[in-house]
């Protein structure tokens, strides 16, 4: 184990510094200093080794937290990298993305910080790839099988990889014109910069997948003709259907969705024009939604030189503290101050949308009100109504389910009552052949439950193909976050 009276030695949760507020937001780099290496060895030498690791619950992809921290703590790195990546295809993704739900479930957490479980991961996988110790893994022989997938987010690329190790021959398609889906298009360059998808993705080719982008589904090509072409086919199109507020006003010019801006903001960020595209430049602008996405709009409408930000969410400020209905080592809902939440903006609760107002079709405020909860419900509060000035307005509301229409018509694909694809304990539709992962199937989800889905679809598709498998399966499709 890491050094045995490391968390009576050292009590304190120390992670990385984030970059000065007013040099961060003059640029898109990820906002995080350098980590220090003496500091993640001391912080993960807090890792207790419990005989009963609830991290390894509390984390979808089944990480072995305890022996990774305590191969950081030791110096060795290369077997540090090597245990982590048995469970992790990219910890470089998760480690900047995911919001830890392990150190949620950590069991020093339940009377002191919880162990930087995060933190250790991607300086794991940074010093990794700084040492040229991430090299490819090509299988030993090729089955002869093939295999499309399409979507190329986190479950997709884990799929991927999973099943070009395994000796099939594997096609991702992308509608967008690199690989990469929202890892790419949707989540801003401060809080992961492209070049860490790009690296991934050369090892990935030179292992053999192969990326087809560009090429929507459906439309340049037909479901049905891809499932002829193929042995089997995933479906990885993530959940991207943005869910709508049906309010007066909607149709006002300056109410957009959020993914629709971020993705745009995305594209010329990477130097790729976007005509007419939608900034927060010189702008008053309202977000409406209090989670991630919304950060997300934040700091891009920072960085592009809003005039003002206020963020709306309908219903209470969360605890900093777990209430008595969210205990350890549950997943609390908390409140969080994110990077961007620093650095510009005002956050807003219990506030209900009642319209957008405007003036010749374009968007100049947004009506609100104080939200009151009325037998369980959260509604409008009279006499609390007032106006606030707004020239975009951007919906951070979640998402419904996947795009599936074009599904659905041409190959039948069924889904349930929230809009997910149906599919079966082995990740099959009713399909021959055909299968889903991620939040496709899931509903809208942690990036943890991406990864491990497509390990976990990776391994039945390669048992379908082959009538066996060796691949990890560490998740089903019931599978729920950690509840006791």
């Amino acid at each position: 184990m890491a050094d045995p009276r490391g968390f009576l030695k050292v009590t304190e949760r120390e992670t990385a510094e984030r970059r000065p507020v007013e040099i961060r937001i003059r640029d898109w780099k990820e906002v995080y200093e350098k980590r220090d290496a003496a500091v993640i060895k001391q912080q993960a030498g807090r890792c207790m080794d419990c005989g009963i690791a609830f991290c390894h619950h509390g984390c979808p992809l089944g990480n072995l937290i305890p022996e990774w921290n305590d191969l950081t703590w030791r110096d060795q790195g290369k077997d540090a990298i090597e245990r982590l990546h048995r469970t992790n295809n990219f910890p470089e993704f998760t480690g900047r993305l995911c919001p830890a739900p392990c150190e949620s479930s950590c069991v020093l957490g339940i009377n002191q910080p919880a162990v930087t479980i995060k933190e250790v991961e991607v300086s794991i996988i940074d010093r990794a790839f700084d040492s040229d110790w991430v090299v490819p893994h090509a299988p030993e022989r090729l089955t002869g099988k093939t295999v499309a997938i399409v979507g190329s987010g986190p479950a997709g690329l884990a799929a991927a990889q999973q099943l070009t190790r395994a000796g099939h021959t594997v096609a991702v398609f992308e509608r967008d014109e690199k690989i990469g889906g929202l890892l790419r298009y949707g989540i801003p360059d401060f809080k992961m910069e492209k070049f860490h998808i790009d690296r991934r993705l050369a090892q990935m080719e030179t292992e053999g997948t192969r990326f087809r982008p560009g090429v929507n589904v459906g439309i340049d090509i037909t479901w049905d003709d891809l499932r002829s072409r193929y042995d089997a086919v995933l479906i990885a199109t993530g959940a991207t259907k943005p869910r709508d507020l049906d309010v007066a006003g909607r149709d006002l010019f300056g109410v957009h969705f959020a993914m629709e801006y971020l993705t745009q903001a995305n594209r010329v960020v990477s130097g790729v024009p976007v005509a007419d595209q939608i900034t927060a430049a010189g702008k008053h602008v309202v977000i409406l939604g209090g989670g991630d996405t919304g950060a997300d709009c934040l700091g891009t409408a920072t960085r592009q030189g809003a005039l003002s930000v206020t963020t709306l969410a309908i219903g209470k400020q969360p605890s900093t503290e777990r209430s008595d209905d969210q205990p350890w080592p549950t997943f609390p809902t908390l409140f969080e101050v994110a990077s961007a939440h620093e650095e510009f903006g005002e956050r807003k609760y219990l506030a209900s949308t009642l319209e957008f107002v405007g003036e010749n079709g374009k968007l100049t405020g947004i009506k609100v009100a104080e939200t009151q909860f009325v037998d369980g419900k959260r509604v409008p509060k009279p006499g609390t109504e007032k106006t606030l000035p707004a020239d975009l307005v951007l919906l951070a509301l979640g998402f419904t389910g996947p795009e599936s229409a074009v599904v659905e018509s041409q190959i039948s694909i069924a889904t349930d009552s929230r809009g997910n694809f149906i599919r079966d304990s082995k990740w099959a539709t009713a399909q021959d052949g055909v299968f889903v992962a991620g939040d496709a199937g899931r509903g809208q989800s942690l990036i943890v439950w991406a990864i491990a889905e497509g390990r976990a679809a990776a391994a039945a598709i390669d048992n379908y193909l082959e009538g066996v498998t060796e691949l990890p399966s560490p998740v089903k499709p019931t599978d729920k976050p950690i509840s006791i």
